[in-house]
């Protein structure tokens, strides 16, 4: 499964063909969830609270991009690198 960010100790990562709704499978410390990409929230899984709360950040101030790589990983493109929440202004 690609990387698309790592910053925080969180990695972020998209899968090829994957199911609706479009989504980012964040990891952090043993912690995976399942995020939507549209609101940020977890749909499935479990983040520590402030983990939780950065990636929802980083989500939403991405999303475009997000949504881009949601795209082109239905097409089965290669997948463009994403700044992580660290580098954010």
């Amino acid at each position: 499964m690609p990387i698309l960010s790592v910053f925080f100790g969180i990695i972020v990562r998209m899968w090829h063909d994957d199911h609706p709704p479009p989504h980012i499978h964040p990891e952090y410390q043993g912690f995976e969830a399942f995020v939507e990409i549209r609101t940020g929230e977890i749909s499935e899984g479990r983040l520590p609270r402030k983990a939780a709360a950065i990636v929802k950040e980083w989500c939403l101030r991405h999303q475009d991009e997000l949504l881009e790589n949601w795209e082109r990983a239905q097409r089965l493109e290669p997948l463009e690198r994403v700044r992580g929440a660290d580098q954010d202004d």
